[in-house]
Parts: C-alpha cells; sequence; structure tokens
C-alpha cells in the first residue's frame, strides 16, 4: 500500500480549518494524547460525548498504542482505519471525525459519527413547492441548515464564514461560498456589509437582505431569497453567495439578476424543451399579470376603436349597468383579490384555502348581479392574479402584485401614453438596479450573448458547462461535456 504524504492531509485540514464550523484539537486521557479533526455541523455531539469520549476517559493507562485498540475500545462499528486521502475527504464530509495518535501521522480512524437532524420529515419545502424533484427545505437551526449545504456539497472548499450581528440578539450569521469559484470580491463586500450593520436583533435574514442590498428604495428584490437547499447548492456552485441567520429557514444569494426569480429547480429536473417551454410562460405570464388590467382601463377609456367589431357588442353590454367607470372598476376587484389573499395567507391554512375559493365565487358573482363590475374584466382580473402566482420567489410575486396599480393609475390618466410611460420608467429602473455592484439586468443589458443559454430558455446541460461570466468566478467552468457515442443493439 502506498503512503500517502503527510502535505495532503494537512492541505486538508488547512483548506477545510478555513470554515468557522470545522473543528480541530487533542483530547488528553490516562497520560495520553489524540488528536481530532471534525465539522461540528455534520457531527451528533451527543454520539462524540458518549461513544468516542466517555470511553477514553475510562481506559486505562498505556492502553492505547495502535489505532486498532482505539478501534477495539469504542463502541462503534463504523471505523475505518486508512491512509488514502480520498477516503478521508469523503468520510470526512459524510460525518465522520478524523482521530490520529500523533500530529504527524498519516493514517487516521475514521468514527463515522453522522448528525441525522437535517434529514426528518419536518423540513419540507412550504413556500417553493415542486412536482418533481427533491423537497428538502431549511429549518430555523443554523447549524442543521449548514448540515444539508454539507451533506450535497462534499469538498473542504466550501467555506463557511460565521459571524454575530446584533447589539441584543447577538445572532449568528454564516457567509458560506465555494474556495476557488466564488469571485473573492464578492465575499469581501457582503462580509464588509454585513460587519456594518448596527442594529438592535435579527429576526430574519429577510432583513438582511434589505440593509445589504444596492438600493434600498426599489420594490424590486436584489438577492434569491429561498428555502430550497437545491437552490442554494445550484447558486453556490455557480459562484454565488450564500448568507443564512440563525433562527431563519431562508438564505439569501447574491448577486442576483432578474432572470433568477424566473428560474425554478424544476426547469433542471425535465427535459430542456418542456425547462424551456415552462420558463418562458413564466415570464409572459408577469407581463401579463403587469399590463392586463391597465390596458383593460385604458381600452375601455381612450381607445374604442382597437376593440374589434366582433368583441365589441359583449363588451358595451357587460358594461351597460356599471355605474363607475373603468378605473374604479378594476381597482374594485383588485382591491378585493387582495383582501381575500391577504385574508387566506394569515388564517389557519384549510379555512384560508376554503375563504379564498369561496369568497372569491361569492364576491364575484355578487358584484356581477349589483352591477358594480363586469364579467369580462372579472375574467381579466383573475387570469392576472393567477399569472402573478407563476413567480417561483415569493418576493418578486409581492413586487408584481404592487406595480400593477400604478400602471392601472397612470393608463387611466393618460391611456396608452400612460403605459408606455410606465414600461419606460420600469425599464429605465432596473437597468440601472445592481446587485453587488453587478448589473440586475445581465445578460439581456449588459449583452452577454453566452450567457442566454440559461436565461429566457434553458438550454441542453451539453451546451450549460461555463459558469455565467457576468459573476466573473474564479473558475469558468463547472463541468465538461463529452459527446455521447450511443451503440444500438442492430450495430452489433
Amino acid at each position: 500500500m502506498l503512503k500517502t504524504e503527510q502535505s495532503d492531509i494537512e492541505e486538508l485540514l488547512r483548506l477545510s480549518s478555513q470554515s468557522s464550523d470545522f473543528r480541530t484539537g487533542k483530547i488528553s486521557f490516562s497520560n495520553q494524547q489524540i488528536y481530532i479533526a471534525y465539522y461540528s455541523t455534520l457531527i451528533d455531539q451527543n454520539l462524540l460525548q458518549e461513544h468516542v469520549l466517555q470511553p477514553l476517559k475510562q481506559c486505562p493507562i498505556g492502553a492505547i498504542q495502535t489505532l486498532e485498540e482505539l478501534r477495539e475500545l469504542i463502541p462503534i462499528d463504523e471505523i475505518e482505519i486508512t491512509d488514502k486521502i480520498d477516503v478521508i475527504q469523503s468520510k470526512l464530509f459524510k460525518g465522520a471525525i478524523i482521530v490520529r495518535l500523533h500530529e504527524v501521522d498519516s493514517v487516521c480512524a475514521l468514527i463515522h459519527l453522522a448528525n441525522k437532524s437535517g434529514m426528518r420529515k419536518s423540513n419540507d419545502t412550504e413556500n417553493e413547492f415542486s412536482v418533481v424533484g427533491p423537497k428538502v427545505g431549511f429549518v430555523e437551526d443554523i447549524d442543521t441548515n449548514l448540515c444539508l449545504i454539507r451533506a450535497q456539497i462534499n469538498i473542504p472548499n466550501l467555506i463557511v464564514k460565521e459571524i454575530s450581528i446584533g447589539s441584543v440578539s447577538k445572532t449568528k450569521v454564516a457567509i458560506v461560498y465555494i474556495n476557488g469559484v466564488t469571485n473573492e470580491q464578492n465575499v469581501q463586500t457582503i462580509e464588509q456589509r454585513l460587519l456594518a450593520i448596527d442594529c438592535d436583533v435579527v429576526f430574519d435574514s429577510s432583513e438582511l437582505d434589505q440593509i445589504i442590498s444596492d438600493n434600498s428604495l426599489s420594490p424590486f428584490p436584489l438577492f434569491v431569497s429561498t428555502e430550497r437547499r437545491d437552490r442554494v447548492v445550484y447558486a453556490l456552485i455557480s459562484g454565488q453567495v450564500a448568507v443564512i441567520s440563525d433562527g431563519s429557514p431562508y438564505f439569501i444569494t447574491g448577486p442576483s439578476s432578474l432572470f433568477d426569480f424566473f428560474i425554478s429547480p424544476e426547469d433542471y429536473y425535465m427535459p430542456w424543451i418542456l425547462g424551456s417551454f415552462f420558463r418562458i410562460i413564466r415570464i409572459l405570464g408577469v407581463i401579463f399579470s403587469l399590463f392586463a388590467t391597465s390596458m383593460y382601463v385604458a381600452v375601455m377609456t381612450y381607445h374604442y376603436e382597437v376593440i374589434p367589431h366582433n368583441l365589441l357588442g359583449p363588451l358595451v353590454f357587460s358594461r351597460l349597468n356599471v355605474p363607475f367607470p373603468p378605473v374604479l372598476e378594476v381597482l374594485f376587484l383588485e382591491m378585493t383579490i387582495e383582501f381575500l389573499r391577504e385574508a387566506g395567507a394569515r388564517l389557519p391554512s384549510k379555512i384560508g384555502q376554503t375563504l379564498g375559493i369561496v369568497g372569491g365565487i361569492v364576491v364575484g358573482q355578487a358584484a356581477v348581479e349589483a352591477a358594480l363590475t363586469s364579467n369580462i374584466l372579472i375574467i381579466i382580473v383573475s387570469l392576472s392574479a393567477l399569472a402573478s402566482f407563476a413567480t417561483p420567489i415569493y418576493k418578486m410575486s409581492n413586487t408584481i402584485r404592487f406595480l400593477r396599480f400604478p400602471i392601472i393609475l397612470l393608463s387611466a390618466v393618460w391611456g396608452a401614453l400612460g403605459i408606455f410611460i410606465a414600461i419606460c420608467f420600469l425599464i429605465v429602473h432596473i437597468t440601472r438596479l445592481q446587485s453587488l455592484g453587478y448589473p440586475y439586468t445581465v445578460p439581456l443589458y449588459p449583452l452577454r450573448i453566452k450567457d442566454f443559454r440559461d436565461s429566457f430558455i434553458r438550454s441542453s446541460f451539453q451546451y450549460t458547462g461555463n459558469r455565467p461570466s457576468y459573476l466573473k468566478s474564479s473558475s469558468k467552468k463547472r463541468y465538461m461535456p463529452k459527446p455521447v457515442k450511443r451503440r444500438f443493439e442492430w450495430d452489433e
């Protein structure tokens, strides 16, 4: 057997020691010492105390001279003695502790003490549900969340930096990134902004999102906030930085672009044609949700001439007995939808669902019969509300709901010109936004042709081996796709 050089193990320990959750030390017992190293977020501390430390304290003097004697003393079956660096690294990130009799030894005992607290049934995603793919979500314990991340990314280059924020709460906040992939400048920028925060209590990561954002006056979210593990892992391997605070089940990742808020993890679990189709449907749904009701107001107030002749009759008949102008009619229905949505969200889940369905049907039918609104507008407002839910990120969905109201008012004042002014304002605003200093509308502006492979559409995995160029990652390649040589039975 070839002996592993000591420098290999030392390099592994050096890389791992950059993370705040990595522990090294020596245990003294019976005039002897052993050296241990492990990730505190990956192991069960109770198992360490009961099955490792307690037996060592009770062993007689000089009882352990070799790792074989150590294996016989500790009452755990999963103990492996090896000097292979690839085995040591793999076991370390699966929840094992490294034990060495001497600090310069290259042969280690790997004791499996994996923490299973993050693999319980109660950490399913609630707000970012998907039909296909894993449903593992985060919880309110930061160590459990970091354990879930490390269970997916098994390399020592995954660095966790912990800082304390809040003069009263002293909340633990972790900055997570992959060394050698993420641009160091992005890590430093986020760390500086977090350290500059002066507050008493940090309740949730969403507060940090608002405080460290480049423009706190914008309704658009500048960092992706997610409770899904697969979304955070994808952000990390793409070269982004993730931040989580203790007591919050949400990670925030950045720098983010506008297109990140319309990407669902489900896109990558289906064939690329289907994933691209549903992503385009989402983007078109957002556009429809923004402008559908405002176009109704503009057409019914100023631009009757654009209505087709066959549609003009039903529209006139629908609004024949409605006493209000179109803008009041639209605002009444939009506010009704918002009331139902807020009430459904605040009530217990079963009652909230019933209220949303029954309330929508009853209020809609009563409004039509009372001649407060038209049938056609109810259809438009209902479709607009449904389209706003097509956005995978809840914060962007809220932004779309808010933006509809000023656009409706502008269309009521200036008609189509008002909608055009709103579009120009939105385009100028989002092109000026930045996330950690990076353009918000990339790859559309500034133009990055190669990054279009995973923006409006999701290209085949054969063409998405590179990381997004705008992130300026230290490593450009995610993987090296190779052409597949297919063999058919009739060729033999």
